[in-house]
C-alpha cells in the first residue's frame, strides 16, 4: 500500500526546513498562498437538570506554540511538526476552543450567563483551559485527529479551585483530505463538548 501523501508531504517539509532559510522562505510562502478555512460547531450538553442564574467566563485557551496558530498541526513521526498544507482554522486554535466550549455551555440553558473573561458581569465562576493536544498523528497509512483538553473551573471571588479534569479523545480519519480531517477532529468534539458543557454546568 503507498504511504499517504501527507506522509510524503511532510516528510519533504521536514527535509526542506533542515536547510539554512527555509523557514523564512515558508513564511513567505504560506502568507502569499489562499488556505481552505475550516470551522468547527459547538455541540451543548444536557438541557436536563438544576438551573442556576449563576455567571460564568470562559478564559481564552492557554496552548503550546505549535497549536497557538489557525494552523492544523501534523505529527509525521517523532518531535517533527508540520501543518497541513492549504487548509486553516477560522481562527487562531485558542480562540476556536473558548468559543466552542462558551457556546456549548450556553447551550444547556442551565446557567446564566456565559462569555468571555474580556467583558460581561462580575462572574461567580471561571473556566480555565490548557489545550495539549490538537493535532494530526501520522503514522504509516493511518492519520489519526487527537484531542487533550484540560479544564480547571475556578471559584472568582478568591480564585479557589473548585474542580480540574482532563478531556481527551482520538478518532481516525476515513482518509487524508482536508474534509475528512477536519470531521474526525468534529467526531471528538461531538463526544468531548457536550461531556465538558454537563461537567460545569453540574456545579
Amino acid at each position: 500500500m503507498q504511504d499517504l501523501y501527507l506522509t510524503r508531504r511532510f516528510a519533504m517539509l521536514g527535509a526542506a526546513a533542515s536547510l539554512g532559510g527555509c523557514s523564512a522562505l515558508s513564511s513567505l510562502n504560506a502568507a502569499a498562498t489562499p488556505l481552505d478555512t475550516y470551522d468547527l460547531t459547538p455541540t451543548p450538553g444536557s438541557t436536563s437538570g438544576r438551573r442556576s442564574g449563576r455567571t460564568l467566563l470562559v478564559a481564552r485557551a492557554d496552548a503550546p506554540a505549535g497549536i497557538n496558530t489557525d494552523r492544523i498541526m501534523v505529527k509525521p513521526s517523532g518531535a517533527a511538526i508540520a501543518y497541513l498544507p492549504d487548509a486553516r482554522w477560522t481562527d487562531e486554535l485558542p480562540s476556536v476552543v473558548q468559543s466552542l466550549l462558551i457556546r456549548s455551555i450556553a447551550g444547556t440553558g442551565r446557567m446564566g450567563y456565559v462569555g468571555i473573561s474580556e467583558g460581561g458581569p462580575v462572574p461567580d465562576y471561571a473556566l480555565l483551559t490548557r489545550i495539549d493536544s490538537f493535532q494530526v498523528d501520522v503514522a504509516g497509512t493511518a492519520v489519526t485527529a487527537r484531542v487533550d483538553i484540560s479544564l480547571t473551573l475556578l471559584r472568582d471571588r478568591d480564585q479557589s479551585v473548585i474542580k480540574t479534569r482532563v478531556f481527551r479523545n482520538q478518532v481516525t480519519a476515513a482518509n487524508d483530505e482536508p474534509t475528512a480531517i477536519v470531521a474526525a477532529f468534529q467526531a471528538i468534539l461531538d463526544r468531548l463538548l457536550p461531556e465538558m458543557a454537563d461537567w460545569v454546568a453540574a456545579s
